[in-house]
């Protein structure tokens, strides 16, 4: 049963990196559905979901792709390209692998220059709370101010704090 669960999430995971892609018209709209996407692999580790963490890298990965770099300014261009990369690289490290302490490894990493990049580019249409976990020494986003811990998932949930507060970008 918990397999069959587990496939229907990722079916669905799967699905909407194809809408991702669908939508990703502008670089704002693009950008942010890698935010979104993002939040998928943060909420799979933090329900200790090696699976949908897979799923959600994947999504993530297709978000990235779908990035119109063209369009963006030669700054967040450069931005973009110094990120994009290690973005990936990390987001291939979590869709390979099954083992959560890989994931949440490499989660880390990803979770850091996500941070860098969006804060550079200034153009999340939404609060982005980045919130520390004081055990890992370690950062992530999150969609709400509200701690749910991705590097130890169920074990300790609520250990974190709200570091710093990204406000949605003015046009």
């Amino acid at each position: 049963m918990k397999n069959i669960k587990s496939l229907i999430i990722a079916l669905i995971v799967l699905t909407s990196s194809t809408q991702i892609k669908a939508q990703a018209v502008t670089t704002s709209t693009a950008v942010n559905n890698v935010v979104t996407a993002y939040y998928g692999v943060k909420n799979a580790l933090t329900a200790d979901n090696n699976n949908l963490a897979q799923a959600s890298a994947k999504a993530l990965l297709a978000a990235i792709t779908a990035v119109p770099m063209d369009k963006f300014t030669a700054d967040q261009h450069n931005l973009w390209m110094s990120y994009s990369t290690k973005l990936q690289f990390d987001g291939r490290h979590i869709r390979e692998s099954s083992a959560l302490d890989h994931q949440r490894e490499y989660f880390t990493s990803l979770s850091k220059n996500l941070y860098e990049l969006v804060k550079g580019l200034k153009m999340n249409t939404a609060v982005i709370y980045e919130q520390y976990c004081p055990m890992k020494k370690a950062t992530w986003l999150s969609e709400t101010s509200e701690i749910k811990n991705p590097y130890y998932g169920k074990q300790m949930l609520t250990c974190g704090k709200v570091t710093e507060t990204l406000s949605p970008a003015t046009k």
